[in-house]
């Protein structure tokens, strides 16, 4: 009786072990399948990332000078020198779209420049859609709402980028979002702009980056220079290698790293009308007036604020006709420019790596 029991125990503990062995060599062979197929997807990808082609980058001169600028033709001649394609007659993101939608078939896109003279506080020559509103948050983002945009096709890679030369767009990370929408097709590119003012045709290079100060006065009412280089001082104390008064008084760069300036005006109108309202139109008999006038209205002192420029740099006007009520406002904005230097060495131009996170921002 005791031998069987002890067979018995042996053949259980064999049957066991022959149990846990079969187990353990599913459960390999199953993690090695999966290790395969893993492998496989990723081999795949692999050879599809390396089979892509991509076309010489290509540029979107999306205006044109005016007066004495020479934005756009110094930029045309920095992009020719690198033999990138240059293209002319795209004034919109629709017309970038279609255009690149055209020339779909010759393969991808590694990157996408598009030029577009601007500021912070003026919109980009760059239009929405055609004959539409000029590109900013606000414009992108109605024109997306309303599906206006062409679809892009498949001319883009996640590792596509999308290049935005314009004045300090890289401060304004919500356009840049929203204007990353409107590039979205099967992958998502990188949208790229800098937080400094791109310079092109400078005296010593061809496309350098410049760090901006900006200080502003009523328009055609400047305090003068004395008082400007006292104001921009006091607002920048951080900032001790400018001369700001020999910046004011120098409008180009002497040698390589030296400060200058330029200046633009930014205009802003409100129109009221009046014809179905209770309210009398109101009279204004000096500036004050009318700036304390706008400050009481929750609209139009929102819209001030966000602009970030004090009410009493503008210079306000009124007019009216018939029932509408116009109110202009227009400041001048003296902008100094810090080309950016390498901090160590000979004075040398820092390169505009669009790589560079520093230099660039990137969504």
């Amino acid at each position: 009786m005791k031998n069987i029991i002890k067979k018995a125990g042996t053949i259980l503990t064999v049957v066991l072990l022959i149990g846990q062995f079969t187990s353990c060599k599913k459960t390999t062979t199953k993690s090695g399948n999966i290790a395969m197929i893993q492998e496989k997807e990723i081999s795949a990808h692999t050879k599809k990332r390396k089979a892509v082609v991509y076309q010489k980058p290509v540029v979107f001169l999306t205006g044109y000078d005016k007066n004495n600028d020479s934005f756009y033709t110094n930029a045309r001649t920095y992009f020719f020198d690198k033999k990138y394609q240059i293209v002319n007659e795209a004034y919109s993101l629709e017309e970038i779209i279609t255009w690149l939608n055209r020339n779909s078939a010759n393969g991808f896109y590694k990157e996408i420049h598009i030029v577009s003279k601007g500021n912070p506080w003026k919109k980009l020559d760059l239009e929405t859609v055609i004959k539409g509103e000029k590109v900013s948050e606000e414009t992108v983002r109605k024109n997306l709402t309303q599906d206006n945009f062409p679809k892009l096709k498949n001319v883009i890679t996640s590792d596509t980028k999308i290049i935005f030369h314009a004045n300090a767009l890289g401060t304004n990370q919500q356009l840049i979002n929203t204007l990353k929408e409107v590039f979205i097709a099967n992958e998502i590119p990188k949208v790229v702009s800098s937080p400094y003012y791109n310079v092109f045709g400078g005296e010593f290079t061809n496309h350098y980056l410049a760090q901006p100060y900006y200080v502003f006065y009523p328009t055609a009412n400047s305090p003068g220079k004395i008082d400007l280089s006292k104001e921009i001082a006091k607002k920048y104390p951080e900032e001790k290698e400018i001369d700001w008064f020999e910046a004011i008084n120098n409008e180009t760069e002497r040698y390589v790293g030296e400060a200058y300036y330029t200046q633009f005006n930014v205009p802003i109108q409100w129109e009221i009308d009046y014809h179905n309202s209770d309210n009398e139109i109101p009279t204004f008999a000096s500036q004050e007036e009318i700036m304390d006038w706008i400050e009481q209205n929750e609209d139009f002192n929102r819209e001030i604020t966000k602009m970030g420029i004090p009410i009493e740099k503008f210079r306000w006007k009124t007019t009216v006709k018939n029932s509408k009520l116009t109110i202009k406002g227009k400041t001048t904005v003296l902008c100094v420019l810090k080309p950016l230097i390498k901090p160590y060495g000979d004075l040398e131009y820092i390169e505009p790596d669009t790589n560079n996170k520093r230099l660039f921002a990137m969504k």
